[in-house]
């Protein structure tokens, strides 16, 4: 990813909802390293905040709504949660949640792109978002995986502004043409009961290794160790709780 800080469109933030809380913390600290702080407020429902040293790069939360999915949910940053909420409806999406104030940390909304991919807003006040970009154990990639690729292409481009660079084989998303993440085309592979969705790829020193490390605390190789051709070596992993998100060798992003 070439962006190496919270910028307006952009990622900012990841979250996972999990079945298991003290799973997932002792998962994502032995995968990543990751030290975990949980919100001791009671209206903070839980939320728990995974650190590299000082720098804030993800969050766990318990699941809070029936038929909540264990899942990774990215959140892109917006100058105006309202105002953007209001173009993704216009733009054929859907407005899930919000938007609505979140302490004096900022405000966000979960929402849906046409084909059903969720993700979230984040307009941000007290917290920027993600203090870590690039560096193994934190956020380094966002990937659109739809079977509904020209309807894709036409609303994240119109709600967010994003530039496109395509190729024959994949599209990657960016802005002013920075990349940040791509755009997969879900095809026969894929079980029709998965649902279009947002993934996150999470930098590694190395990749084979964290793999290993994910199968041996409970977790499941989907894509094992493969080296992308022109492309970076990776991984799609799943935790002990369901959750996917994929690794990527550290210094190899696009």
């Amino acid at each position: 990813m070439k962006l190496d800080k919270p910028v307006v469109g952009g990622p900012c933030w990841v979250e996972l909802g999990t079945s298991d809380m003290d799973g997932a913390k002792r998962f994502y600290a032995e995968l990543f390293g990751w030290r975990s702080e949980t919100d001791l407020r009671e209206e903070a429902g839980g939320y728990t905040v995974a650190h590299l040293d000082d720098a804030a790069v993800a969050a766990l939360t318990p699941l809070y709504q029936e038929g909540q999915p264990v899942a990774w949910t990215v959140s892109f940053a917006v100058r105006d949660a309202d105002e953007t909420a209001q173009q993704i409806t216009a733009a054929g999406g859907t407005v899930l949640m919000g938007p609505m104030d979140v302490f004096d940390m900022g405000r966000f909304a979960v929402a849906a792109d046409p084909a059903g991919a969720a993700f979230t807003l984040w307009q941000p006040r007290a917290f920027e978002g993600a203090g870590l970009f690039n560096a193994p154990g934190a956020l380094g990639w966002v990937e659109l995986l739809t079977r509904e690729p020209a309807r894709a292409r036409d609303f994240y481009t119109t709600v967010f502004g994003w530039t496109i660079n395509a190729s024959e084989n994949y599209t990657q998303w960016g802005i002013a043409g920075q990349d940040f993440g791509g755009l997969m085309i879900m095809d026969d592979k894929f079980p029709h009961e998965v649902p279009p969705h947002w993934l996150p790829y999470f930098a590694v020193a190395d990749v084979d290794a964290t793999a290993a490390t994910a199968i041996r605390a409970g977790g499941t190789a989907l894509m094992e160790p493969t080296s992308v051709p022109d492309g970076p070596r990776i991984a799609v992993l799943r935790d002990p709780q369901g959750a996917v998100f994929g690794v990527y060798l550290a210094g190899d992003e696009g």
